[in-house]
């Protein structure tokens, strides 16, 4: 996951100039404060590796309660992306809230190309205040 966090950010970080050791602490204290973030708000969320033909490509992180399913996170690595593995694993979740009847949600960086993605998977948006944009996906089954 860490691998998988740091090619995310890698290009982000690059701009600042930093030497390759100060990029790589940074990444890990702020790999280290997603975590903890992640735990301390989702404490029950599922992880899981995302696998292309076996091959560990990427993680997923969601969290399921009473009233909602969450995407709390999703990520691949770069030789990974635009192939449709992303894309596959939030279709299974779209078909797993269309049958509990309760509507899929995530949070996703303004400007994130994944945007359409999930606009094309028929998410819509529902805020789009501050940095972040709160998207919802209601499945109709029937």
């Amino acid at each position: 996951m860490w691998r998988v966090y740091a090619s995310t950010r890698e290009r982000e970080v690059a701009a600042f100039g930093w030497p390759p050791a100060q990029q790589e602490a940074f990444l890990r204290m702020q790999y280290r404060a997603r975590c903890q973030s992640y735990a301390a708000a989702f404490e029950r969320a599922e992880h899981s590796v995302l696998l292309a033909d076996g091959v560990p490509a990427g993680f997923m992180i969601v969290a399921r309660g009473p009233s909602e399913t969450r995407l709390v996170d999703i990520a691949l690595l770069p030789e990974y992306r635009g192939r449709g593995l992303g894309g596959s694993a939030i279709l299974g979740l779209i078909r797993e809230t269309g049958a509990g009847s309760v509507p899929l949600r995530l949070s996703v960086q303004r400007g994130n190309p994944a945007i359409r993605l999930y606009q094309r998977l028929g998410f819509s948006i529902v805020s789009a205040g501050g940095v972040y944009i709160e998207m919802e996906h209601h499945a109709r089954i029937g």
